[in-house]
């Protein structure tokens, strides 16, 4: 049954890679007949797999997380195939990196230069990270109406990220169907706002799917400096924004139940998130005299925090120009990322709130034995088991960090680049440091340190269980 679901989501795949495909016959590009050999050998493996007849159609939560884990590797390592055969001059390994960096969101990329780069690759990069964005799975369930009896909401848990997931309609399916509308028409209005600046078609169509997903990949080694547009700027912020929302939050907005967005904790903690921070940025920059003018002090601080905290990681202007403090307060968005049930990365603002209230009545029931207090989210007590498993992956989330920074350690990284590099990668932001550049590529990194890099970008944007939760041996025992 495993193999069979598989089989449609290649098929899904080599259907998507038809739009680049055409966009290579647009530019005239020899890419295009390479699409259609990949396409070939994506569908056609695809087929077969769907058409396997499996003795049992159900599956349980073993199945789901696996299933979970295996479609994100299988969809990179066939997603990979368009940049060894595009003539960009990939390895297997630089392939595979730049396929789950897109599909995971993270935007680190091995290319040294986008100039050249046929337009059919830099489309199918940002395609891959818009699928990516809301979810491979979640994708399926949309599309694949049979997974709603076959351990639907098994595969819905195991991929969705936050602490809870809200289930919008009595079916998974017709959930997943609302989640993927609203996250269509908000890419749509981003790619129509676009288009009405300096902006071509092209390149409007691409910002439009890698804002949208909290991806970050640029076609130009100038990424947004190529327009240098305020206007520009102001609606990425907006969409950037709306990227790290709670999706549930903005379906339900869209049918007409406001009061939830001013209800729920965790939009108001981003809120004033990004407040702080970008008043953080405006001061820095104040004070180290970067600023020429009005927008220098005020788009482009709010810019980057919008940027940094949404995981989509576009810095401009060059962010190692800010000074400590400001390198500091991004490694503390990094890590923090934007709300559950977004397609930003971190560890959610709403497992920090749960974390900040546990504390703050720890040291109540310091000074009072006798007191009984629960963790209150908008309004309703928070469950023990739902406290305790969100402390759990805070601590595994800090475990992931230190040992994939080990890890790049040992493949030869010094170790606080090590430590950053692991942490972009987990938290799914995509930046670089000294070795890769704030804007920078991983291209000088190691075979086996960009291997263990796609590792943490998967555990990461699937939260740590989900891919963990293989490598221990009572997954393997009935």
């Amino acid at each position: 049954m495993l193999l069979r679901v598989i089989g449609w989501l290649l098929l899904t795949e080599a259907a998507i890679m038809v739009i680049p495909c055409i966009a290579g016959i647009c530019y005239s590009e020899g890419s295009a007949v390479n699409f259609l050999i990949c396409i070939g050998i994506t569908g056609g493996i695809g087929f077969g797999l769907m058409n396997l007849r499996p003795k049992s159609k159900e599956m349980g939560k073993r199945e789901a997380v696996l299933l979970t884990g295996l479609v994100w590797v299988i969809l990179s390592l066939f997603g990979m195939l368009p940049f060894l055969f595009c003539r960009t001059h990939f390895s297997v390994t630089d392939a595979f990196f730049e396929c789950m960096s897109g599909f995971t969101t993270t935007g680190a990329s091995v290319l040294d230069t986008l100039e050249g780069v046929p337009h059919s690759i830099l489309l199918w990069r940002c395609l891959a990270q818009w699928i990516g964005g809301l979810g491979i799975i979640l994708f399926t369930l949309a599309i694949l109406p049979m997974l709603n009896y076959q351990g639907g909401m098994q595969l819905f848990n195991a991929e969705v990220t936050g602490i809870t997931h809200d289930k919008l309609r009595p079916r998974i399916g017709s959930t997943s169907k609302g989640l993927w509308l609203v996250y269509i028409c908000l890419t749509l209005l981003l790619t129509i706002l676009l288009l009405c600046s300096d902006m071509g078609f092209f390149d409007a169509i691409c910002y439009g799917l890698s804002t949208m997903s909290t991806g970050g990949f640029a076609n130009s080694d100038m990424s947004l400096g190529k327009w240098d547009s305020n206007y520009i700027k102001i609606v990425m912020i907006i969409f950037m924004f709306l990227g790290g929302v709670n999706f549930s939050l903005l379906f339900k907005a869209a049918h007409g139940q406001v009061s939830d967005l001013r209800k729920n904790d965790a939009l108001k903690v981003y809120w004033w998130i990004i407040i702080a921070c970008f008043a953080i940025f405006t001061a820095n920059i104040i004070i180290n005299h970067l600023g020429h003018n009005v927008a220098d002090y005020t788009i482009d601080p709010l810019f980057q925090a919008v940027s940094i905290l949404s995981s989509t990681g576009i810095t401009l202007p060059n962010f190692s120009d800010w000074g400590s403090v400001s390198i500091i307060i991004l490694i503390i968005m990094m890590i923090m990322g934007a709300c559950a049930g977004s397609t930003s990365g971190g560890a959610k603002i709403d497992r920090f709130i749960i974390l900040f209230k546990f504390l703050r009545n720890e040291f109540y029931r310091t000074m009072h034995p006798n007191a009984i207090r629960t963790v209150v989210i908008n309004g309703k007590g928070t469950p023990t088991p739902i406290v305790m498993k969100t402390l759990a992956f805070l601590f595994m989330y800090i475990i992931v960090i230190i040992a994939g920074a080990i890890g790049l350690l040992i493949c030869g990284l010094p170790l606080k680049h090590g430590l950053f590099c692991a942490l972009s990668a987990v938290s799914n932001t995509g930046l670089g440091t000294d070795i890769t550049g704030v804007q920078g590529t991983y291209s000088h990194v190691s075979d086996m340190a960009k291997w263990l890099l796609s590792f943490l970008m998967l555990t990461g944007r699937l939260e740590l269980y989900t891919v963990l939760l293989i490598f221990t041996p009572g997954f393997w025992k009935k």
